[in-house]
């Protein structure tokens, strides 16, 4: 009887040590996933500025041609 409650305890903490190991690979998915979407926001940030840079270029020299000044 002992034998058959030793093997249940070693099985059931090879069980919580695989649910551990799952739990570790969740967290490091997520974290991945994170740095991707961290990524494109920095991208898209960025091709906004360059755009609303260009937007604002062309009001300038609008606002001086309109005005007259060279």
């Amino acid at each position: 009887m002992k034998h058959i409650t030793a093997l249940a305890s070693s099985f059931r903490s090879r069980i919580n040590r695989i649910r551990g190991e799952e739990l570790g690979a969740t967290a490091t998915e997520y974290s991945i996933l994170a740095g991707f979407i961290a990524l494109v926001i920095v991208a898209e940030v960025g091709a906004f500025g360059i755009a609303l840079n260009g937007v604002f270029t062309g009001l300038g020299t609008s606002l001086k041609t309109a005005l007259g000044i060279p």
